[in-house]
């Protein structure tokens, strides 16, 4: 079986789906590798380095893709609707391909795979079990784009993160508020700290105060009844009632008006983002502050955010990066090529060394959409009536 990372070709995508390292764990398994001449320029990585790494290095696109027994890719395939080259079309029938195919945008796209005769695995749709924790896609960009969310602010705030004693005098510690203490959260929490901020963070789920005091920061909270079936079975924040949002948005309010960065990271899959900061908040900062955006490309936290762009609003910096990951693509990029060997590791006989897949196991039937020319994920496929309405 040969496995291909064709070069990534929508707009600002740095990442690349193979890096060397990850083209030697799959050679080691008794696959071929071949990736398209500079994938990785803009990760770092050279077409040398796949070489050296016993990667074959194509220049053409359709021969790589035509060639692919498994493609492994960052995003979506482009199909001919959104220009040229058509990905989909080049790539052979019976091919698996693995990636961020962004499911949550609606079944039209699982049907061109199953049209096309690809097999397609949505990696956003990894379940969230122990098992799984090596290929959790989301989980390891999320860590890097918390990190790389207190880079920007710092760039941006014109003060230093950390308490300074000085010869000419003291220097106050900047003020960080994190909304939301998931994998993106806890990591801008930690970065904050080792900056030297005086960190507090929110969470609509009670389990993550302990998360955010471990790191050494304060939690910030109202507490309710409702808090307590806060977290879904997946480890994501729920929607709150409009009457909670009020208390809870009262509360922040008070906070960040007394921040100098803000950081939002608040997130509901397959929803827009909840907003989180308002206009008004955005003016009652002081001039200078810096708002950090990490759920912009669903919407935005931030009343005032633009995704894509960096603005200043009411003397505030609002700061909205699409693909934050992609902005340190040398790590990103490993530790996607990372997951994605250990998703395809799982899935391959030790003894054959061929493909098993057990369309059973939690880990396919949560991202395979397609096998066989069928769509076959559940979340498309069309809702069993109910008994009452059957017999009505």
């Amino acid at each position: 079986m040969k496995v291909v990372a064709p070069k990534e070709r929508r707009d600002g995508e740095t990442r690349v789906a193979i890096v060397p390292d990850a083209a030697r764990r799959l050679i080691s398994l008794g696959l071929e590798v071949a990736v398209e001449a500079g994938a990785g320029a803009s990760a770092g990585f050279s077409d040398e380095s796949y070489a050296e790494a016993g990667a074959t290095v194509v220049a053409d696109a359709a021969q790589l893709f035509a060639a692919g027994d498994i493609v492994f890719k960052v995003q979506r395939p482009l199909t001919a609707n959104e220009g040229a080259p058509d990905e989909l079309a080049m790539m052979k029938r019976g091919a698996m391909l693995v990636a961020l195919l962004s499911p949550y945008d609606g079944a039209e796209p699982a049907k061109a795979y199953a049209a096309a005769g690809i097999d397609a695995y949505a990696m956003e749709w990894m379940p969230r079990i122990s098992r799984a924790q090596s290929m959790d896609v989301l989980s390891s960009q999320a860590n890097l784009a918390g990190y790389r969310a207190v880079i920007d602010a710092a760039h941006a705030f014109g003060r230093a993160f950390p308490l300074m004693m000085t010869a000419a005098g003291r220097i106050n510690p900047a003020k960080a508020f994190v909304m939301g203490a998931g994998v993106a959260g806890l990591q801008a929490i930690a970065t904050a700290r080792r900056l030297g901020a005086v960190v507090s963070a929110t969470d609509v789920r009670p389990v993550a105060k302990e998360q955010v005091e471990s790191l050494g920061a304060t939690f910030v909270m109202v507490e309710s009844e409702e808090t307590r079936a806060a977290e879904t079975s997946g480890g994501y924040a729920r929607e709150m009632s409009a009457e909670y949002q009020a208390q809870q948005q009262a509360l922040i309010a008070e906070t960040i008006s007394d921040q100098d960065v803000v950081i939002t990271t608040a997130a509901i899959p397959g929803r827009p983002a909840p907003k989180l900061v308002s206009e008004d908040m955005v003016r009652s900062m002081r001039p200078g502050s810096v708002i950090v955006d990490l759920a912009v490309e669903t919407g935005g936290n931030c009343a005032l955010s633009e995704a894509g762009a960096v603005v200043e609003r009411h003397g505030v910096t609002i700061i909205g990066h699409r693909n934050v990951p992609g902005r340190l693509p040398a790590d990103a990029s490993a530790l996607y090529a990372r997951n994605l060997v250990n998703f395809l590791t799982s899935l391959i006989d030790r003894e054959s060394g061929a493909l098993k897949i057990n369309p059973d196991d939690a880990i396919v039937a949560g991202t395979a959409l397609t096998r066989d020319g069928q769509v076959v994920h559940p979340n498309y496929l069309p809702k069993a009536p109910s008994e009452e309405t059957h017999n009505g």
